[in-house]
């Protein structure tokens, strides 16, 4: 097991701030690792909803909560969304006895009853597998190509990390995806999160996959919206300003894990990924999530014209706006599409993240930045002074 100090210490601030604290990221990404650091399973405060005899437990959730007192933890809470309301009188007590960690493996949208009930009383902290500052800078390759998921990542070898994701697609799909109340097939499930694979990195069009499968485009947008809420995919909006251009409206999509989409495009070794036609694809939005998960901005977009322009990611932080480059290359260069995002947006910086070691300056205010640098030291990412 790897420690995951810095989430777990953001997980005791929360608690010290709120009376209820969700910890909210896919499955098998080392939530209950980090919740039995701070109650361990077994104890009267732990309930796993996976577990029939904690779900006995909870038949008669007012009496079987409110004598405890301290930390509780409830597991899988998407399975008994009726709890949020008996949570919400519980997080009400003066003086209060015990405060809450909910763990969750769907987004807010599908825990509608969570912003509801508890509304004003909860703090959510976001939570993905591994992270490459988490694995080591020297395990890079392997991080890239397992993705972050401890089980994946850790595994003896690629052939082993390969057939824990095939079974853990298999798993997600025949039974995750049920319990929540989706009725489609895992077989069309598959199939369509397949074809997202192929759209990896590029402007999400609903026709060519209702198409394919024989589906509504309305359906198809309903199963990629499944796919983000349970935090298999990212969908990025496209941003567009007043410019006298035509701008990209429709999102960018990218998987969260690099792991999974290289199990989907039947990539297994390093030899195999370096060769795919989306390898660099693929390293783009491996990027993209490692500094999403680093900086967590305001907000995130990437940024398009119909004359050719464009920019990977754009943050909003603080009221200003910031660009990243992602380039798989030795040494990057300054581009025309820099030069225009620059003067269309506004932007403050352009840092270019690459797979190098030196950082250097490409112009005024765009510089390559190493991926190591981005990741471990994201507050000086945009720095003049870095």
């Amino acid at each position: 097991m790897l420690p995951r100090t810095d989430l777990l210490q953001r997980v005791k601030r929360a608690l010290q701030r709120n009376r209820v604290v969700a910890l909210l990221g896919p499955r098998q990404c080392g939530k209950t690792t980090l919740a039995r650091q701070i109650v361990p399973a077994g104890a009267p405060e732990y309930f796993d909803l996976e577990d029939p005899r904690d779900l006995a437990r909870l038949d008669e959730p007012m009496s079987a909560l409110e004598d405890l007192r301290g930390v509780v933890v409830i597991d899988e809470i998407q399975r008994r969304p009726d709890l949020f309301p008996v949570l919400r009188v519980l997080a009400d007590r003066t003086p209060l006895p015990a405060r809450f960690v909910l763990l969750g493996s769907a987004s807010p949208g599908l825990l509608r009853q969570s912003s509801e009930s508890l509304a004003g009383r909860v703090e959510r902290v976001s939570m993905g597998g591994l992270t490459l500052e988490e694995t080591g800078l020297t395990a890079h390759s392997r991080h890239w190509l397992r993705g972050g998921f401890p089980l994946s990542f850790l595994a003896r070898d690629d052939e082993s990390s390969f057939r824990w994701r095939r079974e853990f697609v298999q798993t997600f799909l025949e039974r995750d995806v049920p319990q929540l109340g989706f009725a489609a097939s895992a077989t069309t499930m598959f199939r369509f999160w397949s074809m997202v694979a192929h759209y990896h990195g590029q402007i999400w069009n609903a026709a060519e996959p209702a198409r394919s499968l024989g589906i509504g485009e309305t359906t198809a947008r309903r199963y990629l919206d499944l796919l983000c809420d349970l935090f298999m995919v990212r969908s990025l909006p496209a941003w567009h300003t007043n410019l006298r251009k035509r701008q990209v409206k429709s999102p960018k999509v990218y998987f969260r894990d690099s792991g999974l989409l290289h199990y989907l495009l039947g990539v297994s070794t390093e030899g195999d990924l370096l060769r795919h036609p989306k390898c660099g694809a693929s390293w783009e939005g491996y990027v993209i999530e490692e500094i999403l998960r680093a900086i967590e901005p305001d907000s995130a977009h990437f940024w398009a014209t119909h004359q050719g322009a464009e920019l990977d990611l754009l943050l909003v932080m603080h009221g200003r706006h910031y660009g990243i480059e992602c380039k798989r290359v030795d040494a990057p260069r300054l581009t025309s599409s820099m030069r225009v995002a620059l003067a269309d947006l506004q932007l403050e910086r352009i840092a270019v993240v690459y797979p190098g070691s030196r950082r250097y300056a490409l112009s005024e205010r765009v510089e390559a930045v190493p991926l190591a640098e981005a990741v471990i030291r994201p507050e000086a990412l945009f720095s003049t002074e870095a």
